[in-house]
């Protein structure tokens, strides 16, 4: 099929959710995006951070091959290697002491909201559900999840909304003691907010939050839904603020772009989810949890510090073009955040790049850049050469 018909048919049968760019995918190598009649775009976006290895990366391709080969799926009710291995990892990279696997992020955010309140009620009973968000903060599109989120752009058309949540200023901890409560079992935060614009907490804060919860027996929920997965440069975004979460959500890179989430949880949550309390048809697939063994062995500690490295690189090569609609650039490793400027906004700016051959994300008023993990130094170079040409006066 070519773009347009593809285009076409699309627009004729999948809902209109999604605001898309006008192009059509064919095939991926590394961090660039080919359409059918075969013109490149340089990838800075890898699927809202999901195609952590890029595109075609044989050792990703050859493990889902050989387990599909072997078991596309069984369900939890049997035992399957992949999902029990690539658990071990988890745990033993984090210091965490149980996983629990699903599908979206969202899905992984509201396992963690249900374990949160069960811990509460078995030790407390109700009358002690609610969880502490922070504002600017975005947690997913259930139902529930959106009342998560501290934005209020987001509370609107599908009432009643599910209760229990309240909202703290980020980086304000009295803020955040004011929003509580005798009620309160749980403080969920991002470490880098994303959606809200890619705004890193101050690490600060975030130890002032731990101790917080554990004097309190909140439990210290941290959504790494698109910081996990070596996306800031370590493993989870959560080592580089020395904290160990009672429970952090992952998704997004974990099986490099296949749809798997989860959430790991310390050995004070690894007996509150029990049979029949929480479950779901396709998590811990095992055709996915290949797929995550294979992310897993190429995220070594010198892959996590050239993605460091890599985030660097880009940040002050971005800086350097001194472009007139862009500020400053924050973020995390291979999580970047780009301000704009009064007079420009970022759905031109992104348009425009895109006419051009690179692809970019909005994220609140700014750009937000989800490069591949892998992104080679020449594919960040030919993405700067295409902003200095798009964006210079």
């Amino acid at each position: 099929m070519t773009s347009q018909e593809i285009l076409a048919l699309t627009d004729q049968y999948i809902m209109h959710t999604y605001g898309r760019s006008p192009i059509a995918v064919d095939h991926g190598e590394g961090a660039r995006l080919y359409t059918p009649e075969g013109r490149e775009y340089i990838d800075f976006t890898s699927g809202i951070g999901v195609s952590a290895l890029g595109y075609g990366n044989p050792a990703w391709l050859d493990a889902i091959n050989a387990q599909a080969k072997k078991l596309g799926h069984i369900s939890n009710l049997f035992y399957t290697e992949p999902a029990a291995k690539l658990a071990e990892i988890l745990c033993k990279r984090t210091g965490e002491s149980c996983v629990f696997f699903a599908n979206g992020g969202g899905e992984a955010n509201e396992g963690m909201i249900k374990l949160a309140r069960k811990y509460s009620f078995d030790k407390y009973g109700q009358g002690r559900a609610t969880i502490i968000t922070l504002q600017n903060s975005f947690h997913g599109r259930t139902i529930t999840t959106l009342k998560a989120t501290g934005q209020d752009v987001f509370h609107n058309y599908f009432f009643p909304f599910t209760e229990g949540f309240r909202y703290a200023e980020a980086n304000d901890l009295d803020a955040l003691k004011a929003a509580a409560g005798n009620d309160v079992c749980a403080v969920m935060v991002e470490l880098v907010q994303g959606e809200g614009g890619v705004l890193p907490l101050d690490k600060d804060y975030v130890q002032a939050v731990e101790a917080l919860c554990a004097e309190k027996d909140w439990l210290l929920l941290v959504d790494e839904v698109q910081t996990g997965v070596g996306r800031t440069g370590t493993l989870f975004a959560f080592q580089q603020y020395d904290i160990l979460p009672d429970v952090a959500s992952f998704a997004k890179g974990i099986a490099g772009g296949l749809p798997m989430s989860g959430i790991l949880a310390n050995e004070k949550c690894r007996n509150v989810l029990g049979p029949g309390t929480h479950a779901t048809t396709f998590g811990a697939n095992p055709v996915c949890a290949a797929a995550g063994l294979a992310v897993q062995e190429t995220l070594d500690d010198a892959f996590l510090q050239e993605v460091q490295e890599k985030g660097a690189y880009l940040r002050n090569g971005i800086e350097a073009l001194d472009l007139p609609c862009f500020g400053k650039t924050r973020g995390l490793g291979l999580m970047i955040g780009i301000a704009v400027k009064d007079g420009y906004t970022n759905k031109e700016i992104s348009a425009k790049l895109a006419e051009n051959g690179l692809l970019v994300l909005t994220a609140g008023p700014g750009i937000r850049l989800l490069p591949p993990l892998a992104v080679s130094k020449e594919e960040i170079d030919k993405g700067l050469a295409i902003m200095a040409e798009t964006l210079k006066p």
